[in-house]
């Protein structure tokens, strides 16, 4: 029995996986951060951006633990197929959201469904090459700036961006229209869990209103090869009128 509830993702586009990496990692990972970017948890004057970027570059210690987390390998193994995505080493880019503070103006609802080109750039398409990898490093509830998901998604942004190429400016608007009658559902949780969204599934920022700062890594995840119509793995299947196996 795989670790994914492959019925539930081809119907709603994500699946959360619970304490897919300790809680003790997820702290650890959220200290070496708060150093990182110079700021400190228990002093929110110095909390003066509605967002700081900042990253994990190296995969030591905690943030490799959580990268290597055996749950996250199994269920991108029922989501790809074995050998269909490619391990990594760091968590990569990590958006720290601050309370109290008037928001960023980034909150657009937008796919991850890129593409690469061959000068390095990427574009946003039909037959996406990466998916997304989303980690929670601090207690996360709807209030506090979760990410917002729009369940079942996947496949209206599938339609409108079928053989089309776009920047991510141009395809913000067309997938944030054709999505705009799907619910809503929140990254919340506790840090080491995990979300994994289909390439095409539509999500947005949010605005913080808690009080403590919610830190996340954003991850993409490379495909050995684009998510193709007819393909075996479930993210091919969840595009599919009825999420049937081809063959």
């Amino acid at each position: 029995m795989g670790i994914v509830d492959a019925e539930r993702f081809i119907a709603d586009g994500f699946v959360k996986l619970d304490g897919a990496a300790s809680r003790a990692a997820g702290d650890a990972a959220r200290d070496l951060l708060w150093d990182k970017i110079g700021l400190s948890p228990r002093d929110p004057g110095t909390w003066r951006e509605p967002v700081i970027w900042t990253s994990d570059l190296t995969g030591e210690g905690p943030f490799g633990e959580i990268i290597g987390s055996p749950q996250l390998a199994g269920a991108l193994d029922d989501l790809c197929g074995p050998g269909g995505w490619t391990p990594r080493r760091q968590l990569g880019t990590v958006p720290v959201r601050f309370p109290r503070l008037p928001p960023a103006d980034d909150r657009g609802w937008h796919v991850d469904a890129s593409i690469r080109q061959p000068d390095g750039s990427y574009l946003c398409g039909g037959s996406p090459d990466t998916l997304l990898l989303l980690t929670l490093l601090s207690d996360v509830g709807p209030g506090d700036a979760a990410t917002r998901i729009r369940i079942g998604s996947h496949r209206d942004a599938a339609a409108v961006l079928a053989g089309r190429t776009l920047s991510a400016f141009e395809a913000g608007p067309l997938v944030d229209a054709a999505t705009a009658h799907r619910p809503v559902a929140y990254a919340t949780g506790s840090p080491g869990d995990m979300y994994l969204l289909h390439p095409l599934t539509v999500h947005a920022a949010d605005e913080h209103r808690g009080s403590q700062p919610r830190f996340m890594a954003q991850t993409p995840i490379f495909l050995t090869a684009p998510v193709t119509p007819g393909d075996r793995n479930l993210l091919a299947r969840a595009l599919s009128r009825d999420g049937r196996q081809a063959g």
